[in-house]
């Protein structure tokens, strides 16, 4: 066990550093995968210095080899390249560095290459990273492009070049980054990261010219693709020829076959769109003319139809209609009086004839008793005997009505 160090009793360098190295050196051998950044074999020297790099990342590794190992990899030990070393940790103690002993170094081959592009095809795929229905559509004039591609570039130019010629007053900000290499993911990474925070960028386009499968590669990574992916800016891919096909292609809410293309499908045409513009002017124009001169057709016609051209003439009609119904309509009431008179008079003259005014006239009278208030109503007498001495009488005539007294009769002598 070793005792636990103390600001009173510190270790001292050579102690951690044997320590760390006897850790190291437990570590078994190991193969790894990366992309050569730097060769250095020095003649007179017995041992060869390269460096590692991740493509997908900003991280390196030192390795060391038998300077024989390096010529004779030929090829393949070729800085850019992608390899598989096999080795061994080692920690030095001298420097404090930490590497990586190398015995073997094989080449990935192109074959192997397009397999793990192929099987991270089939993986992004499956994950729907490559539907139709998840890709947005490019704004029809973009505010401000945003262009990832390398510095003075013959994409650049094209993709500038050919933008500008089509909408002369478009603008770009553009990222200079490695296209290739294993700094390009990272720094291509980063590039997609600051364009899509900047809210006056719009769509953002990946551009490179033609290459190797090898220099191509950084752009079938998938660190890249999910970048893109993640992007909330529409994405353009204009990377390498017609026949190159990245998976960022794939990804990309667009893809162009080549940076010239793309320069022409972000921005619409300033002269066609002139033209536009005015053959939609032309015809809206026309249009507007013809609707005229059909309404004012339909006016000239309405104007010279009976009902317009003489207004009073289906007036002076309806007024005459009116006088003539007006007219029989005196008629039907006058001849409904008429009638109605005559029935008035019929009910009239069988009144009179059955009424007592009639034998009145013909010299008959009517006598009715007359009896104090309160009484009954007076009986119409047949003769006067039917009345008692001393009452008095009510007497009808035709001329009018009298009241006289019966008289007492006087007894008889003998």
């Amino acid at each position: 066990m070793t005792a636990p160090t103390t600001p009173e009793q510190p270790w001292p360098v050579r102690t951690v550093a044997r320590k760390i190295a006897e850790w190291v050196d437990r570590l078994g051998a190991v193969w790894v995968e990366g992309q050569l950044a730097q060769v250095t074999a020095r003649p007179g020297t017995g041992t060869a210095f390269l460096v590692l790099r991740d493509p997908a990342a900003d991280v390196s590794l030192q390795l060391t080899a038998p300077v024989g190992l390096v010529r004779d990899g030929g090829p393949a030990v070729v800085e850019g390249n992608r390899v598989v070393v096999h080795g061994k940790p080692s920690f030095f103690l001298g420097r404090g560095t930490l590497s990586l002993r190398v015995d073997e170094i094989r080449a990935v081959g192109i074959g192997e290459l397009l397999a793990r592009i192929e099987r991270l095809r089939k993986l992004l795929a499956a994950e729907g990273l490559f539907d139709p229905a998840r890709k947005r559509r490019l704004p029809f004039l973009p505010g401000r492009i945003g262009l990832v591609t390398g510095r003075s570039s013959a994409a650049e130019h094209d993709v500038v070049s050919n933008a500008t010629a089509r909408w002369p007053s478009v603008r770009f900000r553009i990222e200079h980054v490695a296209t290739q290499g294993a700094l390009a993911v990272p720094q291509i990474v980063d590039a997609l990261g600051a364009l899509d925070r900047d809210h006056e960028v719009d769509v953002i386009v990946l551009a490179r010219g033609g290459g190797s499968v090898e220099d191509l590669l950084p752009f079938s990574d998938e660190t890249l693709c999910r970048a893109v992916a993640a992007c909330r800016t529409p994405v353009v891919s204009a990377i390498g020829h017609e026949p190159d096909t990245p998976l960022v292609d794939h990804v990309a809410d667009l893809r162009c076959s080549t940076p010239t293309e793309a320069g022409r499908r972000l921005v619409p045409d300033l002269a066609e769109e002139t033209a536009r513009i005015s053959g939609l002017r032309d015809r809206a124009r026309r249009a507007l003319a013809g609707w005229v001169d059909r309404e004012a057709r339909l006016l000239e016609s309405l104007r010279h139809r009976p009902v317009l051209a003489e207004p009073m003439r289906t007036i002076d009609a309806y007024s005459e209609q009116v006088a003539r119904l007006r007219e029989a309509t005196r008629a039907t009431v006058l001849r409904d009086l008429d009638r109605r008179g005559t029935d008035l008079a019929h009910v009239r003259a069988r009144l009179t004839t059955l009424g007592p005014a009639a034998t009145l006239a013909r010299g008959y009278a009517v006598v009715q008793r007359i009896v104090p208030d309160g009484g009954d109503v007076p009986p119409v007498l047949r003769s006067v005997t039917e009345a008692g001495p001393g009452t008095q009488l009510r007497i009808r005539v035709a001329d009018g009505a009298v009241t006289a007294t019966v008289p007492r009769r006087r007894k008889a002598t003998r």
